[in-house]
C-alpha cells in the first residue's frame, strides 16, 4: 500500500498506440501517379492531430515546442511512438513511394519531410500534364455520361491539390464542351 506522500507511477500508454490499422483511418493510399497529397496530407495530420503525435511530422511553431524527453524510458516511449507514426506513413502510401522514401532509421518527420518534398517539387509539372488532360477530355471517350462528369470532377480535384483550382464555372463550361452531338442540346 502506498503512503501518502508518494504517487503512483504515470502510465506510459499514449493514444498512438491503441490504433491497430491505420487503413481504418485514412482510406487514401498516396501514390504518384494521382495527385491526392493535399487529401492524404490533410487526413493524416488531423488523425496525427488527434493521437497527440503531430509534432513527430511537423515541428511544432518556435516557443512551443515539447521538451526533449530525459529519461530512458521516455526516450524509448518516444521512439515507440515515432516509429507507430513512420508505420503509419508507409502503411498509407504507395509501394513505388514507399521504395523511393524509404531510408534505414529515418524518424517519421524523415518521412514526412520526403514526401512533401516529392509531391512539392513535381507540383508545377504535374499541373502542366493534369490541365492538358482537363482540357482535352471528351465524352466520347468514356462509356457513359456519368463517368466523364466523374472524370472531369476528379480531374478539377487533382488540380486543386497541385495548386490550380478550377472554378465551378470553367468546370462546367469544359463539360459542356467536351459533350457528344447526342448531348449538345443539353449544354444549350
Amino acid at each position: 500500500m502506498a503512503d501518502a506522500t508518494t504517487t503512483p507511477a504515470k502510465p506510459s500508454f499514449h493514444p498512438a498506440l491503441a490504433v491497430s490499422n491505420i487503413k481504418n483511418h485514412i482510406s487514401v493510399t498516396l501514390e504518384m501517379e494521382n495527385s491526392q497529397y493535399g487529401t492524404w496530407a490533410e487526413l493524416f495530420k488531423i488523425h496525427a492531430r488527434s493521437h497527440k503525435v503531430l509534432h513527430h511530422i511537423i515541428p511544432p511553431p518556435t516557443g512551443k515546442e515539447k521538451l526533449a524527453p530525459k529519461t530512458d524510458e521516455e526516450v524509448e516511449l518516444w521512439t515507440t511512438i515515432d516509429a507507430t507514426v513512420l508505420q503509419w506513413i508507409y502503411s498509407t502510401i504507395s509501394n513505388d513511394l514507399l521504395n523511393t522514401i524509404i531510408e534505414p532509421d529515418a524518424t517519421a518527420m524523415d518521412a514526412w519531410v520526403r514526401l512533401r518534398d516529392i509531391f512539392q517539387d513535381h507540383q508545377n509539372s504535374r499541373a502542366v500534364t493534369l490541365e492538358q488532360e482537363f482540357t482535352t477530355t471528351r465524352m466520347e471517350d468514356f462509356p457513359n455520361a456519368s463517368a466523364y462528369c466523374q472524370c472531369l470532377k476528379s480531374l478539377a480535384n487533382q488540380l486543386k491539390n497541385v495548386g490550380a483550382p478550377v472554378t465551378n464555372s470553367r468546370l462546367v463550361l469544359q463539360l459542356v464542351s467536351g459533350f457528344t452531338e447526342a448531348y449538345k442540346g443539353v449544354g444549350t
